[in-house]
């Protein structure tokens, strides 16, 4: 019996499969050059603006905070951390046991957004959980929870910008704290690190219930090393991004299992989004992900669960005194009055789309356009579908590169298409891309 060889010269296939990886290729290339593009065109555009009278309330647009190009000694812990992750982040996605992935994942993340956080010395820790428009300025006018919460809306005005802008839970969340005695900005930074890093294994959970263990495996060293980070040291939304993605995460799990598993899963999950919507009125738009991945799966109970779970924790705010629903028209005319009336509409349509890309970084836009997995396309693109109807909305004009920030894990799991040839490379462009933005941009978080 003869065995027929492949000839490489009359097979047609070879030809056609290297045709079609050059044309991906050709595509990937367009797709990132043109985010590059965006941004680039963002920053003209808005000097122009600026320079015609126009009040952006930008000095690095599309983002916010200010150019200020340095390399100081602190800032080479950061290029050491991102060469130890890149270089052994692969090999221990690939190797490490699952549990144990998850663990060093968390602290590479925490790690990762330390150092580069400790590239400008303590200010880069402090400087937002210390600012009088942050959320600490305010915990000295709780007085008593019930109070604070019943008189909220009415007293919306007296409050900062940031306290004005979003529910009660982080304010009481760091009155809590500092009644146990950990006051302080120092406190707060540490709590936002480590809320943002807990965010990074609860991406990959949710990715591995839908697409599998070796999908979420390539995703890791991309949701630790993301230029995302930057903003994890001093934002209150660091906290959020971790809240919420575990809230998806639970929910998500809660589709692929029945019985009081599945119940309890589901439970707990809405429970957690009961509390993201007291942390941030936009994040309401996350619940689109596990929606999809629902509908997707044709499991409709944990979303029922899941409601059980929120209700309970909007009941509980009610009974207090704060009502969801009040709290958003408030602080949607505190926002209407705020700096938000300069800023025109049709250009932070667009600048806010190109600040969000410079979170990502390169390797993330490069996996969108590879990413061909119908179910992670259920939490990517459900994350892709929240980004554009927060855009819309007008309710986030500027300063996304911390706003969406919750959206970004989710996006950054499209990273996970990108080929194991390349990975390495396309994680060191995203590690420069994170160090870039930390060295060449000095924001107020």
């Amino acid at each position: 019996m003869s065995v027929r060889t492949r000839d490489p010269v009359r097979d047609s296939s070879i030809p056609a499969v290297g045709v079609r990886r050059s044309g991906l290729r050709i595509r990937v290339a367009i797709v990132v050059s043109g985010a590059v593009l965006l941004v680039e065109a963002s920053w003209w555009w808005g000097r122009g603006l600026q320079g015609d009278g126009t009040r952006l309330f930008l000095n690095a647009p599309p983002l916010t905070g200010h150019l200020d190009p340095r390399f100081p000694a602190r800032a080479l812990g950061a290029v050491a951390v991102a060469g130890i992750i890149v270089w052994l982040g692969p090999l221990l996605a690939q190797r490490a046991g699952w549990r144990r992935l998850l663990l060093v994942a968390v602290a590479g993340a925490a790690l990762w957004a330390a150092a580069l956080a400790a590239a400008d010395g303590v200010a880069g820790f402090l400087i937002g959980p210390s600012s009088r428009l942050g959320y600490l300025h305010d915990v000295p006018l709780v007085g008593s929870p019930g109070a604070f919460l019943s008189g909220f809306v009415d007293r919306i005005g007296m409050y900062s910008a940031h306290v004005r802008a979003h529910p009660p839970g982080m304010v009481l969340l760091l009155w809590s704290l500092d009644r146990l005695g950990l006051s302080g900005p120092g406190w707060v930074a540490a709590l936002e690190i480590l809320g943002g890093a807990a965010a990074v294994p609860a991406a990959s959970i949710a990715v591995r219930e839908v697409a599998g263990e070796a999908a979420a495996r390539r995703a890791v060293p991309f949701l630790v090393l993301a230029p995302a980070a930057v903003t994890l040291a001093a934002s209150g939304d660091a906290l959020f991004t971790g809240v919420a993605a575990w809230a998806i995460a639970l929910v998500v799990l809660a589709t692929g299992r029945t019985g009081r598993t599945s119940d309890g899963l589901a439970w707990v999950g809405g429970v957690l989004f009961g509390a993201t919507l007291f942390l941030s009125y936009g994040l309401v738009l996350l619940s689109l992900l596990p929606l999809a991945v629902a509908i997707g799966r044709r499991r409709f109970r944990p979303l029922a669960a899941a409601a059980v779970g929120i209700a309970a924790v909007v009941g509980a705010f009610g009974a207090a005194g704060f009502w969801w629903g009040a709290g958003l028209l408030a602080a949607r005319r505190e926002y209407l009055a705020s700096v938000a009336r300069f800023r025109p509409y049709g250009y932070f349509l667009v600048a806010d789309l190109a600040a969000f890309a410079v979170i990502l970084g390169p390797a993330a836009i490069a996996g969108l356009v590879r990413l061909r997995h119908r179910a992670t396309w259920l939490l990517v693109g459900g994350a892709l579908v929240a980004v554009a109807l927060a855009d819309v909305s007008g309710m986030s004009k500027g300063e996304v590169e911390r706003i969406w920030l919750p959206f970004a894990p989710w996006v950054l799991l499209a990273a996970a298409a990108l080929p194991e040839r390349t990975g390495r490379a396309w994680l060191a462009a995203t590690a420069v891309a994170a160090l870039a933005l930390q060295l060449l941009v000095v924001s107020p978080w």
